[in-house]
């Protein structure tokens, strides 16, 4: 089994978000070897990777799993291939410098309060750290169909190879994400590195 789970949340989120919570709880009850780490992201992406590696870069000897909701799975693709840890995509942002052109300006993020400003230079962050080409086996990637925020099937497209889950309707929240987390584990168990 791996030994630390970082877990991504998505945009404008936080560690205190409903799958972050159950994820830590789950981790707690069924495997309490396994630590848990979910850092509130700063609010710029480039901010936000830099953050998440020095994370990681703390720990190199650490086997560690990834989970990423939302701009979480998108930014769980650049660790995933960048280190060859598994990941696990929940609704995942696929292009979200496209979804995120809309928001450009100023934001508040509902956990923390936080005000923000979203800029262009941010998307072109995003398109450079792409990952155009992945690695199948490294993922587990769930969706809902009646995700209202993502377009499901571009998920579905990207990731056809990888273990793919996709649930008939739902929406961008995950409704019944605790059902997920055994499988969830399952797979870290599989890929963990030796």
């Amino acid at each position: 089994m791996i030994e630390k789970v970082l877990y991504i949340h998505g945009f404008n989120s936080s560690p205190l978000s409903m799958k972050a919570e159950l994820t830590k709880q789950y981790l707690a009850s069924h495997f309490p070897a396994v630590q848990f780490c979910c850092p509130q992201l700063l609010s710029s992406p480039d901010a936000a990777i830099a953050q998440l590696e020095e994370i990681i870069q703390a720990e190199p000897n650490v086997k560690w799993g990834v989970i990423g909701s939302s701009l979480g799975g998108y930014f769980s693709q650049y660790f995933a291939e960048k280190y060859r840890y598994p990941a696990v995509l929940v609704n995942p942002a696929i292009k979200p410098y496209l979804l995120l052109a809309d928001y450009i300006g100023w934001q508040v993020n509902p956990y923390t309060d936080e005000r923000y400003e979203v800029k262009a230079e941010h998307m072109d962050y995003l398109k450079s750290v792409e990952q155009e080409k992945i690695s199948a086996n490294l993922y587990q990637v769930m969706v809902q169909t009646g995700d209202e925020v993502l377009d499901y099937r571009l998920a579905k497209e990207k990731f056809s190879g990888s273990d793919l889950i996709v649930q008939e309707g739902g929406d961008h929240s995950f409704i019944g994400f605790a059902e997920m987390l055994p499988s969830i584990c399952e797979f870290f168990d599989q890929k963990a590195p030796n």
